[in-house]
């Protein structure tokens, strides 16, 4: 059942991607000859008001085709004939869509369960945040310069910073805000260092206040999806620490499997999360001016915004192909590795 989960989950990640693409698209005039769930041969289809929609075999991917690899279209209704404003908006649209949705996860999982407070509950003895004079009541409000809205903020910046040796914590009490510099501190029976103070209560915000830290929540997890990748750029994190379709379906079961025995509701609230993972990384992953993604065909037509001419497409087409290949070998290694771990 995890499984089948997993790839519902997914394919409505993906479509929701795809939607953006196809709306903007419609938004412009401009002709969308296929929109599929799926990769490979096509299952199901149908044609409707000029584009084909239809299901494919393999559940994972998506696409909105609109002819624009075809540079030499520019017929009326084309993507090529469109302004570069009109594209940009097109391209970016998808991405934006997964960080919508992210949103609209995330105001569910709060109206639901709450958000933790950066309210400090406790502080422990021995520890810097103690020596420098920190109370419970206090309310963080920025590490090393980083505004923290939630828990999971401090979380976070604790946990892909393991070698700061000393943060500046600015926090709040009675009305007036404070600076202490602490040193995180590894004590005896401590697997990590710690700052030493304790996470605040849970908040059920309202309405309002989950629209509210819905975003910051979405902000939450745009800086850890940064935040892996400069770890992983700078070897903190290893390609064995990535995960593909096959980890995530993975990944997805063995939640299933934990929350299931809970009841129906603790496994929505943690599908939710998940997808909240999944559809933010995908919307920052395709963002990145990376050839053959959503940024890589951005950087392009930014670059004709600045230059006011287009890269003539054969380049263009030459630096997406290359890009597709390091892809495609990276989700092959990424693949195996996923396979791996399973066993």
């Amino acid at each position: 059942m995890g499984i089948i989960i997993a790839i519902l989950l997914f394919s409505f990640i993906i479509i929701f991607h795809e939607l953006g693409h196809f709306l903007l698209a419609k938004a412009n005039g401009i002709r969308v000859d296929e929109f599929s769930l799926g990769l490979g041969p096509t299952l199901i289809g149908k044609k409707i008001g000029g584009t084909k929609f239809c299901i494919k075999l393999l559940p994972f991917g998506g696409a909105c085709m609109m002819g624009e690899d075809d540079a030499d279209d520019m017929s009326e209704g084309s993507f090529n004939s469109k302004s570069v404003w009109a594209r940009i908006s097109v391209i970016a649209a998808g991405p934006a869509f997964n960080l919508i949705l992210a949103w609209i996860f995330c105001v569910i999982i709060i109206l639901s369960v709450g958000y933790r407070s950066p309210e400090i509950s406790g502080v422990s003895e021995g520890y810097s945040a103690a020596e420098q004079g920190m109370q419970a009541g206090d309310v963080i409000k920025e590490i090393n310069g980083r505004n923290v809205h939630i828990w999971d903020d401090v979380s976070l910046y604790t946990l892909t910073h393991p070698n700061e040796t000393s943060l500046e914590v600015v926090y709040e009490r009675d009305g007036e805000e404070y600076t202490a510099v602490i040193e995180p501190r590894q004590l005896e029976g401590d697997t990590t260092p710690k700052l030493g103070v304790t996470s605040g209560e849970v908040v059920k915000p309202g309405l309002l206040g989950a629209f509210q830290y819905g975003a910051y929540t979405v902000k939450y997890w745009i800086n850890y999806t940064f935040d892996s990748l400069r770890m992983l750029v700078t070897g903190q994190l290893g390609i064995k620490d990535m995960s593909g379709p096959v980890g995530i379906v993975s990944a997805v079961d063995s939640v299933y499997q934990a929350a299931a025995p809970s009841g129906i509701a603790a496994v929505v609230l943690n599908m939710l999360n998940l997808g909240v993972l999944v559809t933010a990384n995908l919307g920052i992953m395709n963002l990145l001016p990376i050839p053959a993604l959503d940024g890589g065909r951005l950087m392009f037509l930014i670059i004709e915004a600045v230059r006011r001419k287009r890269v003539p497409p054969e380049k263009e087409g030459m630096v997406h192909f290359a890009g597709f290949a390091v892809l495609m070998v990276l989700m092959v290694v990424v693949m195996f590795n996923d396979i791996v771990k399973l066993f």
